[in-house]
């Protein structure tokens, strides 16, 4: 199957911008690149941080704007959302009758498990003991009906070298991975809140997250520096969930014009190189 995954639009109620960039059109020009490039996708995911202030003219900015998007969308909470804000702007999400934002989605991959990970008031993220239970009850009915499980989380459950990143991950990730442990149909990690694109594994399952459709991450690895913002382009990333595994591709949807021929042949006056001579493409 084919999955867009966008994360972190952190919208602000117009007229106004954030950090001098217009983040609904950067989230509306992601769109329209779906659109035309990506329509074939079962479904997007939007891994949290869908206004910057909770404010309720963000949100009805992101609904106008996804109101365009011909691929159908889920969404994951964030630290900078709020339950209360979020429920008001979009009432018909799948809000659990205790309040939190997490659900399944029965997909042709398998089963796609969206957490909750708000802690209200904190910028870091928590999955409370009830959340916990949720998970575990939801792995153990997945694996009785013998279907793979990807997983969505606004916060990163690890350390990813970014000290102003690590300060603000999911605060008990030890819990989540002792929830995690011998399930081994767990198959990906999808995540938001880093604002760059991170790959990797942790505890031995592969995770991976992308650039936000807003700002990024600078890019500092040391121990000291607090988070730091960059105007890097933003990106979505096109995910191919096969039954081998998972291949994804960060696309830079601004930088779309910038494709040139690519180069074949031979040196100018000088025939092909001999080892590149049967070369067909």
């Amino acid at each position: 199957m084919k999955l867009i995954h966008m994360t972190d639009p952190h919208l602000v109620a117009p007229p106004a911008e954030l950090m001098s960039l217009d983040g609904r059109d950067r989230l509306a020009r992601a769109v329209a690149s779906v659109n035309t490039a990506h329509a074939d996708a079962e479904l997007c995911v939007i891994t949290g941080d869908l206004a910057h202030w909770a404010e309720p003219g963000a949100y009805a900015s992101l609904k106008v704007i996804l109101s365009d998007l011909n691929v159908p969308w889920h969404l994951l909470i964030g630290n900078h959302d709020t339950r209360e804000a979020l429920g008001d702007a979009f009432p018909d999400l799948p809000w659990s009758p205790d309040g939190f934002l997490h659900y399944a989605l029965d997909v042709s991959a398998g089963r796609f498990l969206v957490l909750d990970t708000l802690d209200p008031g904190k910028p870091s993220g928590r999955l409370c003991e009830a959340r916990l239970r949720w998970l575990r009850d939801q792995l153990t009915r997945s694996l009785a009906d013998k279907l793979d499980v990807y997983l969505f989380l606004h916060h990163a459950p690890m350390d990813v070298g970014i000290h102003g990143a690590d300060a603000i991950k999911l605060a008990n990730g030890a819990d989540l991975a002792a929830c995690l442990r011998g399930f081994h149909h767990v198959k990906h990690l999808f995540m938001g809140h880093l604002h760059r694109s991170c790959h990797g594994s942790w505890r031995g399952i592969p995770f991976s997250t992308v650039k936000a459709t807003a700002h990024q991450v600078a890019l500092i690895l040391d121990d000291a520096t607090p988070l730091t913002a960059s105007t890097e382009d933003p990106a979505y990333a096109v995910c191919l969930i096969g039954a081998d595994g998972v291949v994804i591709h960060d696309h830079s949807y601004l930088e779309e014009d910038r494709v040139i021929k690519y180069e074949r042949g031979a040196p100018a006056g000088r025939d092909i190189p001999e080892h590149q001579k049967g070369w067909s493409r």
